[in-house]
Order: structure tokens, then sequence, then C-alpha cells
């Protein structure tokens, strides 16, 4: 569902990319605030693209909350299958 709603246009906020802390949490509150169901808005709130961001190109592989071998997000607020060349804005290392 992630790449159907994507590819048929779902625009997503890639930035502002948080900077520091307050800036991540910031982000995770407002996840926290929504339904758990609510696919689209959590992939418009994260800045998810199924592709590499950026001008190091960062993706999924290499971000902290990555599960390498379940090809998942395990950032609890996201919690959800990914593509190790995917992103998203609360990537981090």
């Amino acid at each position: 569902m992630i790449e159907d709603y994507l590819n048929e246009g779902l625009v997503t906020k890639v930035a502002p990319f948080p900077e520091t802390d307050r800036q991540f949490s910031a982000i995770l509150d407002e996840l926290r605030e929504l339904d758990p169901d609510d696919l689209r808005a959590k992939l418009v709130i994260s800045g998810w693209l199924l592709r590499p961001h950026g001008p190091d190109e960062m993706r999924c592989q290499e971000c902290m909350y990555y599960l390498v071998h379940r090809r998942w997000c395990d950032l609890p607020e996201l919690s959800l299958p990914a593509e190790p060349e995917w992103w998203c804005r609360l990537w981090r290392i």
C-alpha cells in the first residue's frame, strides 16, 4: 500500500529535515496524535519517499531504526514495512 499511495502522487513533507532533537521530537509528537491505522497521514508527516534523498542519498538501509532482515522501520511512531532504498525525514544514524 505504501508504494501505491506514493506512486499515485501522495505528496509528503520532506522538509524541514529535523536538525535538532527538539525538531525530531515535534514530528514524533505529531505522529503520536494520529490514529495508528492512518497510513496516509504517517507517510505525509514523516516525509516518506520511495528513493534515497539528499546530497548524501540517505536511505532506510543506513537508518538506526531500520531492521534489515525484516525490511521494517522500527521507529514506534511509524512501525511500517520499508525497503532499503526508501527514506523518510526521521532518518537517523
